[in-house]
């Protein structure tokens, strides 16, 4: 029992820590449609190896199509007035195109649920460590990528973007990827705080979320999913009811 818990919240430790940094700077850039836009072409890689070689060369599928969407967005920044229709676009096509390959497997609607958020309570100690070096590596060249001139900068950050999602998503589902983005990244960003802060977020409502969904026997990948879109809803309408009130004529106050 304990193995199944530490294994989690190791997985949601170095799962948090690499996509609060993407999820961050992708707010700050005002284009959010982008991390579910490539957390969903990455799913129609992983349908596709799921369809044509049952299962097999997941990860190199995952990343083909995650790198696909991440240069065509990188490329589309060209156009910054209509970026976020463009990218809202991809994400409506890789969905579209996931549930299309599945339905012609006998275990379609069994898949896609795997596919849109998968359960990491039996995640293997193996996969955590694995993982835990593919972003190592990834973060040391995030960090060396800044020397590089600035549309060299883009491309790399959408590059590194690609392989960090062609693993997670492989690990716990689009939809939990999407939250594990944007939920940390936006409640640092409102509370005015860090990366570190983002961390140790998005890692305690993981937590939260395990525990509960192993208690009420609800799915796991689901539960973090709403945990962490319900908190950080809640701080950002916080947040406007804070700016509302401080923006109120005087007299009215």
């Amino acid at each position: 029992m304990m193995d199944i818990f530490l294994n989690s919240f190791l997985l949601s430790v170095v799962l948090v820590g690499i996509h609060a940094y993407f999820g961050r700077e992708i707010v700050k850039r005002g284009i959010i449609f982008t991390d579910i836009a490539v957390a969903q072409f990455s799913g129609v890689g992983l349908a596709l190896s799921l369809l044509l070689f049952h299962g097999e060369h997941l990860y190199l599928f995952s990343l083909i199509f995650s790198l696909l969407a991440s240069l065509l967005i990188a490329f589309s920044q060209r156009i910054k007035e209509y970026t976020e229709a463009f990218i809202g676009l991809l994400y409506a096509l890789g969905f579209s195109s996931v549930v299309l390959i599945l339905s012609f497997s006998p275990f379609g609607m069994e898949e896609l649920k795997k596919i849109t958020a998968s359960d990491i309570l039996f995640v293997q100690r193996e996969e955590v460590f694995k993982t835990a070096i593919i972003y190592f590596v990834i973060g040391l060249l995030l960090y060396f990528r800044r020397r590089l001139k600035e549309f060299f900068q883009e491309l790399s950050f959408f590059v590194l973007f690609s392989l960090t999602l062609a693993s997670s998503v492989k690990l716990v589902g689009v939809l939990v990827v999407f939250s594990l983005l944007v939920a940390p990244a936006l409640a640092s960003l409102l509370l005015g705080r860090g990366l570190i802060f983002a961390w140790a977020f998005g890692t305690l409502l993981n937590l939260l979320a395990i525990g509960i969904s192993f208690k009420l026997d609800l799915p796991t990948g689901y539960s973090m999913a709403f945990l962490q879109s319900l908190v950080a809803i809640l701080l950002f309408l916080g947040k406007l009811a804070l700016v509302a009130k401080n923006t109120l004529p005087s007299q009215d106050r």
